[in-house]
């Protein structure tokens, strides 16, 4: 797998041309229908880089694109998820602002997946998990579609089906 070729994914078709592609090559659990994207918080909704005032105050810096991206997918009807190990309420405002469901503070990404597979009664093999370090390694191999983001900790490459450019 070439990790640094790309696709940019903003709708359920770019979703199906990713699921065919990789099926194509020989990536045959992959199937082309993807229910739900759960995606990890920093690194992948920010530039993994946290700003912290004089006080002590945590602020982060990501973008207004995303809410586009998300709403997209879910016009689509693909369920989006946040899950984040990290415990400041920045994660949970940014996710309501982007209207996304999330869970953050998890400690083991994987449970907390088949959790949110289980109460939505969907297949963890049409589940893609985008994620960027290795505390993510549980949750990539729990879903069908493990994806890594373009500045991902190396470590993941292994774990991954594909990586964003």
């Amino acid at each position: 797998m070439n990790y640094w070729s790309g696709f940019q994914v903003d709708s359920k078709d770019d979703v199906t041309l990713v699921s065919n592609y990789l099926s194509k090559n020989n990536y045959n659990y992959i199937t082309d229908k993807i229910e739900l994207i759960v995606f990890d918080f920093d690194g992948v909704f920010t530039d993994n880089y946290v700003y912290v005032s004089e006080e002590g105050t945590e602020s982060i810096k990501s973008s207004r694109a995303d809410g586009l991206g998300i709403s997209r997918l879910q016009s689509l009807g693909i369920e989006t998820f946040i899950v984040s190990t990290e415990k400041n309420n920045v994660v949970q405002k940014r996710a309501q602002k982007l209207n996304i469901k999330c869970c953050h503070g998890v400690e083991n990404k994987a449970h907390e997946l088949e959790k949110i597979c289980k109460n939505l009664s969907i297949d963890p093999i049409q589940t893609m998990f985008v994620g960027n370090d290795i505390n993510d390694i549980p949750a990539f191999e729990y879903v069908g579609v493990p994806v890594g983001v373009a500045d991902s900790f190396k470590e993941i490459h292994s774990y991954i089906s594909y990586i964003t450019d």
